[in-house]
């Protein structure tokens, strides 16, 4: 459970960092001055927020690894080589669905701009 969260809060935390850098690079050179520096200090936030994040997540893979070495003792191999497995998958699944998840947002606002335009 801990692990899920980690990973959606590092996945969540990269998204918004990713779009406040775009909106920074979008802004040309008469935008106010203060809109670059609302965007420079969230930036600046969410690169704090994220390194938090990824620091966490590095104490849950430790924790995961102490949990893991307790299971070793307890599992025959092959169900010890399934839970290690569906670990694994579990932290590559829920990106890929965030990452899906993105790409459909991204899609919808696209067609409503699409729609607007016309």
């Amino acid at each position: 459970g801990d692990l899920d969260k980690v990973v959606n809060l590092v996945l969540s935390l990269s998204g918004r960092l990713a779009r406040v850098e775009t909106a920074l690079g979008s802004l040309g050179p008469h935008a106010p001055a203060e809109d670059k520096l609302a965007l420079r200090e969230k930036q600046r936030l969410l690169v704090a927020q994220l390194e938090d994040a990824k620091e966490l997540k590095e104490h849950v893979g430790r924790r995961e690894e102490a949990v893991g070495a307790m299971v070793a003792r307890y599992l025959p191999a092959e169900h010890l080589q399934d839970y290690q497995h569906f670990v694994k998958m579990k932290s590559a699944l829920i990106a890929e669905q965030r990452e899906l998840e993105e790409k459909i947002k991204l899609g919808q606002e696209q067609l409503r701009c699409l729609r607007e335009s016309l």
